[in-house]
């Protein structure tokens, strides 16, 4: 596989930007390669610089449910453009896709638009602190949520330890309010709130864990966060960046029928474009600017031409829900061929991960103990045989509507051929 143009481009780059990428998991380090730098993308396929067409399983990390350069995604995009590219005024367009996000999401009664996930999650967290008046918040070891100071947070000696930064220049102060648990572990939670539940404004979790591997909720999981939460009166977040409008037109809240009091959105509802949502429950979201005393604001906010790109994304998976099903059944041909390598599979809907590791996965300390040195030669082995997963043992695969049964079948032949 010739990635000489590449690897020069990548040689500039590192002249230019910090490792020569602009987020760090595409310098492709815990795989030990040189990063691929991708030219276009089409349908199920990627082509880097070097004419290397590739079977594409990270979807630009997500919101490529529809594949590639969807025709009609495109085509309504191509017309936003001819009528500008940004306002900084309110448009219809926000208008209409709140409407779509509201009907398919009823808990997210108002809402606010904004540029990515990361502004989703802050602006979020610092609307429950608002509405409720309190400090702290709750997270789970191994759920990220965006680069956020507060957030970037990893558990110390124990689940009930307040957060230590997980970063350099993220000052302590920052993370001073910030509780982590272990994911699924109930205890954990049931003895943070016995402790704190008094100053706890919010917890937030990925109701299903996608950033260490793809790890679904244990049995009642989601169901008993409602309940706690509701018991000390903070205010219950789901983090559905990524699996918003993945796991179906209601997300996880609709498949596991919990109700949380807010919701991230990102990922797919910008159809590709840079755009993310947050909203929740009416009295919470009327704490926010100008009604409240909450500020957030964005000049790029509601961008017209990334909510035509949402407006077009979702009105697809709306119309033809059927959609959800096939790339599910896509998805559970490659989790069989993952497990006939005696591997361990996580998968739910068209979301999933192999674990090179002989333990089942249900929380950050199971996923750690993952062999990514051998996860590095199997992305090698993908990678030369014409596949791209993601570059790290601790993200997730994804399969869109534009994955091919053809190129699911080529897919398992070349997994089953894997002797790392």
């Amino acid at each position: 596989m010739n990635t000489e143009h590449s690897g020069q481009l990548y040689e500039k780059a590192c002249t230019l930007m910090p490792g020569g990428v602009n987020s760090p998991v595409r310098a492709f380090r815990s795989v030990g390669r040189t990063p691929l730098f991708i030219r276009s993308a089409r349908g199920s396929r990627l082509t880097d610089e070097d004419g290397n067409e590739l079977i594409d399983y990270v979807c630009s990390w997500g919101p490529g449910i529809l594949g590639h350069a969807h025709p009609q995604v495109v085509e309504t995009v191509r017309e936003a453009l001819a009528d500008g590219l940004s306002y900084g005024a309110p448009t219809g367009k926000e208008v209409q896709l709140a409407e779509m996000i509201r009907a398919c999401m009823p808990s997210m009664e108002r809402m606010r638009l904004v540029s990515s996930g990361t502004e989703a999650v802050m602006s979020a967290i610092r609307a429950a602190r608002g509405y409720t008046g309190r400090e702290k918040i709750v997270k789970f070891k191994g759920c990220y949520h965006g680069h956020a100071d507060g957030l970037l947070v990893k558990a110390g000696s124990g689940a009930l330890t307040g957060g230590v930064p997980d970063s350099a220049g993220v000052p302590a102060s920052y993370t001073a309010h910030t509780l982590v648990a272990p994911y699924n572990d109930r205890q954990a939670v049931e003895d943070l709130f016995r402790e704190y539940g008094e100053q706890i404004a919010c917890l937030i979790v990925e109701p299903v864990a996608a950033n260490m591997g793809v790890v679904p909720p244990a049995d009642g999981f989601p169901a008993f966060l409602r309940e706690i939460t509701a018991r000390y009166g903070s205010v219950l977040i789901f983090d559905e960046v990524i699996t918003g409008f993945r796991l179906g037109t209601g997300g996880a809240q609709a498949l596991y029928h919990v109700m949380p009091d807010m919701t991230t959105l990102g990922k797919i509802v910008g159809g590709g474009m840079p755009l993310a949502v947050y909203g929740g429950r009416k009295e919470i979201m009327d704490c926010v600017a100008p009604l409240g005393s909450v500020y957030q604001a964005g000049t790029l906010a509601g961008n017209p031409v990334a909510t035509a790109a949402g407006i077009a994304t979702l009105s697809v998976l709306t119309e033809h829900p059927e959609i959800y099903n096939e790339i599910e059944k896509k998805a559970v041909s490659l989790a069989e061929a993952y497990r006939s390598l005696g591997l361990q599979v996580n998968q739910i809907g068209s979301l999933l991960s192999a674990f090179f590791t002989d333990c089942p996965v249900t929380d950050y300390e199971s996923a750690v103990r993952s062999d990514t040195g051998r996860y590095a030669a199997y992305f090698g082995h993908m990678l030369e045989h014409g596949v791209y997963v993601a570059p790290s043992q601790f993200e997730a695969m994804f399969v869109s509507a534009a994955h091919s049964h053809e190129d699911v079948e080529r897919t398992c032949r070349i997994i089953r051929a894997f002797e790392g």
